[in-house]
């Protein structure tokens, strides 16, 4: 009854959400500058690599235990709110703090139990996930606080971003690796001792889960400037027992009013006009 629940729930969000996915699915046929490990490289773009989350090392012991576990790893990313940074630091607006409240009741209900919770330690990822977690009446003390997750240059982007060539490299060197670390910490197939589907709650920064979204689904991680998240979207990606990654929704946001609907931080004039 409740897995029911949660695939109704997935897919009324994805309905929003179709069009960006089949999207992505054209970029499947472009070839990737790609630099990241060879050992998770698929050789052709569009060919899955089914082993991608096990070391090379460990090829060997899995193929000769024949075990794999039957339950699936739902993790489920979701976008800090609006927020404006000034003197006093950076911090949610007005707006952002009433979309993370939605984005809140929008997972309370789906009606999942909630395993575990971890988000960035940045300070708008902070207030973003305290929000969400009363909601979820979920103990803020069981959240974990991840270094690798806090906002970044992720890849060189294809088509580049407005900045020089040597800023891009630059941030890319300063980002890309911690990044990549924090998809092989949370991207993996359900070991065979898990004996239920689990549920993970991912709450950080645009950039950052645009290049997760495109390394879980094997598609060209340069392409992630192609991708538009609004604040407090949901993304939803399974992990199956095969090692298969499938998108449930991404960057769903349908279930704020189209008024609250940012992507972008506001000018001070625009965070005035909204509270006056």
């Amino acid at each position: 009854m409740r897995l029911n629940a949660v695939w109704r729930s997935v897919g009324v969000m994805s309905c929003g959400s179709l069009v960006t996915y089949l999207a992505i699915r054209l970029f499947e046929g472009h070839q990737s500058a790609s630099t990241y490990c060879t050992e998770t490289r698929p050789q052709d773009i569009g060919a899955w690599m089914h082993e991608w989350d096990r070391p090379r090392t460990k090829l060997q012991m899995v193929s000769l235990q024949e075990e794999e576990s039957t339950a699936r790893r739902h993790i489920i990313l979701v976008r800090h709110g609006q927020y404006t940074q000034n003197s006093n630091g950076s911090h949610l607006t007005d707006l952002g703090r009433l979309q993370a409240e939605r984005t809140g009741q929008r997972l309370r209900e789906m009606g999942v139990t909630w395993d575990h919770v971890v988000a960035s330690t940045m300070t708008r990822a902070q207030e973003t996930a305290m929000i969400i977690l009363k909601e979820l009446n979920f103990d803020p003390l069981k959240m974990k606080r991840c270094t690798l997750l806090p906002e970044g240059t992720p890849y060189p982007a294809d088509p580049p971003q407005n900045r020089s060539v040597r800023s891009m490299e630059q941030a890319y060197q300063r980002d890309g690796p911690r990044i990549e670390a924090a998809f092989r910490r949370y991207f993996f197939r359900a070991t065979p001792e898990q004996e239920h589907d689990s549920y993970l709650l991912i709450v950080g920064h645009a950039n950052v889960i645009r290049y997760l979204i495109l390394r879980a689904l094997q598609l060209p991680p340069a392409a992630w400037t192609r991708l538009n998240l609004n604040h407090g979207s949901i993304t939803w990606l399974t992990v199956w027992p095969s090692g298969y990654v499938t998108l449930g929704c991404l960057g769903d946001s349908g279930f704020m009013p189209v008024t609250e609907l940012t992507n972008r931080r506001p000018s001070q004039a625009a965070i005035k006009s909204h509270n006056n």
